[in-house]
């Protein structure tokens, strides 16, 4: 990231994430494993990060415990000023709904649903307004996808990329405090995968959204904010 866009998102941004020491063991006793082992690092509104590292590294354990889909053995995790740490099961899928979007590898869209349905859930889930309201989002952010055409399209009738594009319009619809990927090109061919990448940095820019994306392909995100690197379970550098 450049100086000028770093000291940029400084000045008008808040701090989204928030992690300290931030440690995961599966199992106990001598059948242990260390998945995470004191992470620490906070993450400013308006950033674009990638978590890089080998399989068996920690991304998707990091990511899961950042997006509360599942639980430190130990650490601090804040979201959007919301101290995560000790909430309970439904406190925190409260804290989902309204602060975190999140895209998959394997999209994860209703087939029976119509593109403009799937991308609606997330508003329908919070009642943010009413239905021409709802509605009226959804118009939007898919006109910002490239996919007011297909509205009206049951999901599986779309190419890979495509259903991409629909599940970054489903996560940004609600305006989420922050967007997490967990590896949103793994599905798609290099034309249709940087076509979503160049999407995501556009919305982020444009926006001023957070996007915090777990990924192997790290060469073809090309200039980020940063990348955090892990390596068995620690943080190796944060470039």
């Amino acid at each position: 990231m450049n100086r000028r866009r770093r000291r940029a998102i400084k000045e008008r941004s808040g701090k989204i994430i928030e992690a300290h020491g931030l440690t995961k063991i599966y199992g106990t006793g001598d059948v242990s494993t260390i998945a995470l082992n004191n992470v620490t690092f906070d993450i400013r509104r308006g950033e674009f990060v990638l978590i890089v590292g080998q399989s068996g590294s920690g991304k998707s354990t990091l990511l899961h415990i950042i997006g509360l889909l599942d639980k430190q053995t130990a650490g601090k995790i804040v979201i959007d000023g919301i101290n995560a740490t000790y909430l309970s099961d439904s406190d925190r899928s409260i804290v989902r709904r309204y602060k975190i979007g999140f895209i998959f590898q394997a999209y994860n869209l209703l087939s029976d649903l119509t593109v403009a349905e799937n991308v609606m859930l997330p508003l329908m889930m919070v009642n943010k307004g009413t239905s021409s309201a709802m509605r009226s989002k959804t118009e939007m952010i898919l006109e910002k996808v490239g996919l007011a055409r297909q509205i009206n399209k049951q999901s599986n009738q779309l190419s890979g990329g495509q259903m991409q594009r629909v599940a970054v319009a489903r996560a940004l619809v609600s305006r989420p405090a922050l967007v997490l990927g967990d590896e949103p090109t793994g599905n798609l061919d290099s034309k249709s995968s940087q076509d979503v990448i160049s999407l995501m940095k556009e919305l982020n820019r444009e926006l001023n959204q957070t996007f915090v994306i777990v990924t192997h392909a790290r060469e073809s995100f090309g200039m980020v904010d940063r990348t955090i690197v892990l390596k068995d379970g620690g943080i190796e550098k944060i470039d």
